[in-house]
């Protein structure tokens, strides 16, 4: 790489990771399209279309939304948060669970507990559970398949992904990324920087749904 082009890479790096030290991530401007490159566990796999068999929520939602953190982790990734990236729920926290502009949107609409871990640093994760009605999963698709996701079945849930990594002008790796999963009319929105489980949203929706 030229020694202009790194200095391009570095500066649009660093501008993100120095936000990110304040809480977590930058929050997006107000209809800003974000431009993260699409990664799935496969690393550069295309977006895939949510499969059609995919269970679809009922018009009227019938679940409720979790009253608390508490509910929402089994007991084992619960252990494993708490040892790997203290504390739940840190007041100073402010990284939003996406940056796509109409999934913001809907956040404001719709039943939504919030959930974060670590403090505000450069690792650490927001997550919402919500739930929504068959209209609003729609929306959350077609938002996904648009903007880049890469999508899959896991289960009876669909479960769509896209990372981001740079470099800092320190020349310090890091990734972040949302992860975004939908089962009946439960929608579970996490984002991560550096610090991603495995399982975490599959964990979630597995707990809810019991």
């Amino acid at each position: 790489m030229s020694p202009l082009s790194r200095v391009l890479v570095a500066a649009s790096a660093a501008a993100t990771l120095t936000l990110a030290l304040s809480a977590c991530v930058p929050e997006p401007e107000p209809g800003a399209e974000p431009t993260p490159t699409a990664s799935t566990s496969s690393s550069s796999a295309a977006p895939a279309e949510t499969s059609a068999a995919s269970p679809t929520p009922s018009a009227t939602p019938t679940t409720a939304a979790p009253a608390s953190c508490d509910e929402i982790y089994s007991d084992a990734m619960r252990a494993t948060l708490e040892e790997q990236n203290p504390p739940l729920n840190d007041p100073g926290v402010t990284l939003l669970s996406t940056e796509q502009a109409p999934l913001l949107e809907l956040l404001d609409a719709v039943p939504t507990l919030r959930c974060s871990w670590g403090t505000p640093s450069e690792r650490g994760l927001a997550t919402n559970v919500s739930i929504v009605d068959a209209a609003q999963a729609t929306t959350i698709r077609d938002t996904l398949t648009s903007t880049g996701f890469g999508c899959e079945d896991s289960g009876d849930a669909t479960v769509c992904r896209i990372e981001q990594r740079g470099v800092s002008l320190d020349d310090v790796p890091y990734e972040r990324g949302e992860v975004q999963a939908l089962r009946g009319d439960v929608w579970v929105s996490t984002s991560w920087i550096n610090f991603d489980p495995e399982g975490y949203t599959e964990d979630i929706l597995a707990t809810v749904a019991e």
